[in-house]
């Protein structure tokens, strides 16, 4: 049985230097997404987990019998946005939108998602959640990222200095503020947690535009 670790195959993906900012080229990759408006620490968002994982691990024993590849689930991965970028300055988290994804091998088909969704369906996980629940490429490009290493509340000030190195850059956001979550919060102190911060970019004008670094 082939196994791999797609954090080390995709590995620029899952790196950044803590509070300094390198652009990168993120390819289209497959991914399981869902999306949902709230606090992430609510319900909703809760049920929503439960779904994205589920399905998840279905899809990892299921691709070691019929693909015969075994994987480590990856991080979970999340896109938020408001109607104001400030509501992440104030943390006004009943106005967020978010996309909550698990990045999936080249592998994993939509037949087998179906599968894997009715399976969890079967098992009672996830609710009403898988519903919404679905298999897509997802497609960003230039980005700039950076490690921050701390609590998610304490994310702000990197998130503002992030945002105004893309404005001294010559550049101008193209997409949601993206975030991965390197740790476990449910066996990492809050001032240890590790989270890149990843921001969808594009140079304002063609002329600005330089290759990535090597």
């Amino acid at each position: 049985m082939r196994k791999v670790d797609l954090k080390r195959e995709r590995k620029p993906l899952y790196t950044a230097p803590a509070g300094q900012f390198v652009l990168i080229d993120v390819p289209p990759l497959p991914f399981l997404m869902i999306d949902g408006h709230g606090d992430p620490n609510g319900d909703g968002f809760a049920e929503a987990m439960q779904a994205l994982f589920s399905v998840a691990y279905g899809l990892k024993f299921m691709s070691k019998v019929e693909c015969d590849l075994d994987y480590s689930v990856p991080p979970m991965e999340g896109l938020w946005w408001a109607d104001r970028f400030e509501r992440f300055y104030d943390r006004d988290k009943d106005l967020w939108s978010w996309r909550i994804m698990v990045p999936q091998p080249d592998a994993i088909t939509p037949d087998m998602f179906a599968r894997a969704v009715v399976g969890a369906g079967r098992k009672g996980k996830g609710g009403t959640a898988l519903g919404r629940l679905r298999l897509e490429t997802w497609a960003e490009g230039l980005s700039v990222q950076t490690l921050h290493v701390g609590s998610y509340d304490d994310e702000g000030p990197l998130i503002a200095r992030l945002h105004q190195w893309i404005a001294d850059n010559g550049l101008s956001e193209t997409g949601h503020h993206h975030e991965i979550y390197l740790s476990d919060p449910r066996r990492t102190a809050p001032e240890k947690l590790k989270t890149i911060l990843r921001q969808p970019v594009q140079y304002r004008s063609p002329l600005a535009a330089s290759p990535l670094p090597s």
